[in-house]
């Protein structure tokens, strides 16, 4: 397992941060029980992974209390992420939900009960709350990093235009400015590029990825025609949206790539994420044991310049303005 420093921070993270949305039995993509979520656990620290994260909206909190468990005495060892923003339970009461001070100072010692722990290492903002002035927020975040119960903040799903208004507040004020931004990004979405990856690279902001596979989509099981196994992830719940067209597309240039290297199709679209030079961490989730061993063997892909050049052809998205503007070469017009 080969190890990143997280933004501009000193904080080292494994290439590969194990998600915990399945832990717990409150929603469609849940279930797992507290024994499940020992094993996979387990099998991430034994591949080097010290990197997990997780949610207190993920099974109504239960993610969050079964991994504090799993990982016990561990704790110590290892990089524990969550996130706050959206509500906690069934019926959440007016002001249990948002990013207000109130909300995020109520939230963050639940966690900690939950997570069994005195200090989160990651605490991220879910998704933006137009209702809260983003300073109440920062300025609530920041406290908390000097109170020793949070030690990096981060953010997710922001628009770029919120990202860097958010890190020229902290900068302002010299406020603790997020370490992380969590995005959505595939080979088959690579809308990121456009104007996130820029700023996160621009600003040394950690790159971390979520639903790397689409919600499964690219694991290679699902056909053209819609069929594929049954209980998956995707079959129940088909998120995060994709243009399966031109995912089928991606998916048809990495089976022969698979079929080269004699591994899954999961691991060449794990492999890609990891070739790009912005990621910082893939967040792969898993129901079973042989679902993760899989993922975990990703690292250990190194895909040649004709393989990437192959799957950046298939995949590259169409240029927008003002991309196509600014691709233009302007010196010899002045």
């Amino acid at each position: 397992m080969r190890y990143k420093l997280l933004g501009r921070t000193g904080l080292r993270v494994s290439e590969l941060c194990l998600g915990t949305m399945t832990f717990g039995g409150g929603q469609t993509i849940g279930g797992l029980d507290q024994a499940e979520a020992n094993t996979l656990v387990a099998s991430a620290l034994d591949a080097g992974i010290n990197f997990f994260d997780t949610a207190d909206t993920y099974s109504g909190g239960e993610s969050e209390t079964q991994l504090g468990e799993a990982l016990g005495a561990r704790r110590k060892d290892v990089i524990v992420a969550t996130k706050v923003r959206l509500g906690v339970g069934e019926g959440p009461g007016v002001n249990d939900i948002g990013l207000s001070r109130y909300h995020i100072l109520n939230a963050v010692d639940a966690s900690l009960r939950r997570l069994k722990t005195d200090y989160i290492d990651l605490y991220q903002l879910h998704i933006v709350d137009s209702l809260t002035p983003m300073e109440e927020t920062l300025r609530t975040l920041e406290d908390l990093v000097r109170w020793g119960k949070v030690r990096y903040v981060g953010c997710c799903t922001y628009p770029a235009w919120q990202l860097m208004k958010a890190l020229a507040i902290s900068d302002a004020n010299g406020w603790s400015r997020f370490a992380s931004y969590q995005a959505h990004y595939t080979i088959a979405s690579r809308e990121a590029e456009r104007e996130l990856i820029p700023l996160v690279e621009d600003q040394e902001v950690g790159l971390l990825v979520w639903s790397p596979l689409a919600g499964g989509l690219l694991s290679g099981k699902f056909s053209r025609d819609g069929s594929g196994p049954e209980g998956t992830r995707r079959a129940q719940f088909d998120f995060p949206p994709v243009d399966r067209e031109r995912a089928f597309d991606v998916i048809d240039v990495m089976r022969e790539i698979a079929k080269e290297h004699d591994v899954s199709v999961a691991r060449i679209a794990l492999a890609w994420l990891l070739h790009q030079d912005a990621v910082t961490s893939v967040i792969v989730g898993a129901r079973r044991p042989d679902q993760l061993q899989d993922n975990l063997l990703a690292p250990d892909v190194r895909l040649s310049e004709n393989e990437l050049e192959q799957l950046d052809k298939v995949s590259t998205l169409p240029s927008e303005y003002p991309g196509w503007m600014l691709a233009m070469s302007w010196d010899d017009r002045m």
